[in-house]
């Protein structure tokens, strides 16, 4: 299998500090991170989204300008994508034409993977929050069911709605820190898949690794973000090394590491079992067991 190598910055955060975000750190932290992704010369930059620190529409359409000018000392090819913040005073047109680039959900082989840009919608409505289209799930429904090359999805959102004890934006919030009722729904999709698939996303600002049904779903931590690494900012980029393993280095001042066999991930687990008052047989036990008593 070709080795493909992806260089990754998730939640840049341009703007000014907020929180825990040391969000006016963000511009020379692009350049470090620049010079990274020219030194470990990727097949492409995958920017994971929230490139600002949303304020109103003029403001937030100078910030994700500087960001794109902030790119393009980059090398390779650079695919983005939009964040939450990037959609709250804009549009994606607003972005894409920021970008040069479409920003409708999209497909690439490169070497013997297949990179799957799962831009469902990022926006915070409000009232109700992320809210998934079906269009975006039967998109990728139909890439899933004729996948013939391992995956590599990334999104802004992560899908996998991994625990956020101990986060500080998500720990009292966690419906803001996935897509509800929808991710499930999207991990059932990516349950019928017949090759390796693995999933990339920021949002939640911290680094981890979540494997349900065998396959795994990483986040990876903001390049500004500062509520792991007071009172400095993370500093946080990553490498992504895919061929018959997959292998995630995040680098910066929250590093992480992790190596899976990307075969591995083809495993289904043994579906869970019901709540043990449904299941007839543990139910039958219990009933023995209290007549007994």
């Amino acid at each position: 299998m070709t080795a493909l190598r992806l260089c990754l910055v998730a939640d840049i955060h341009h703007g000014e500090d907020n929180f825990t975000k040391k969000a006016s750190a963000a511009l020379p932290l692009m350049a470090e991170f620049a010079r990274f992704a020219n030194d470990a010369r990727p097949d492409a930059v995958i920017d994971l989204g929230d490139r600002i620190s949303d304020i109103d529409a003029e403001t937030d359409l100078r910030l994700e300008r500087d960001v794109a000018e902030a790119f393009k000392a980059v090398d390779a090819p650079v695919l983005h994508i939009c964040g939450n913040h990037d959609r709250d005073h804009l549009s994606v047109a607003d972005n894409a034409e920021i970008l040069g680039q479409d920003l409708s959900n999209q497909t690439i082989d490169v070497g013997d993977w297949t990179l799957v840009l799962w831009r469902a919608d990022s926006k915070i409505h409000r009232p109700g929050g992320f809210v998934m289209p079906e269009s975006d799930l039967l998109w990728l429904a139909g890439v899933v069911r004729t996948a013939i090359r391992p995956l590599a999805i990334f999104s802004h959102v992560p899908i996998s709605g991994h625990a956020q004890t101990g986060n500080y934006y998500f720990e009292r919030n966690p419906d803001a820190s996935t897509y509800p009722g929808a991710a499930g729904r999207a991990r059932a999709i990516l349950a019928t898949a017949r090759v390796p698939v693995v999933t990339i996303a920021g949002h939640v600002h911290w680094n981890t690794l979540t494997i349900i049904d065998g396959q795994p779903h990483f986040t990876v931590q903001s390049l500004t973000e500062s509520f792991t690494t007071a009172p400095e900012p993370a500093g946080a980029f990553a490498l992504l090394e895919l061929d018959e393993h997959i292998d995630l280095r995040v680098f910066g001042k929250d590093t992480f590491a992790a190596r899976l066999s990307a075969e591995e991930t083809t495993r289904r687990w043994i579906a869970p079992l019901p709540p043990f008052h449904e299941h007839p047989e543990i139910r039958l036990r219990m009933q023995a067991q209290q007549a007994a008593e």
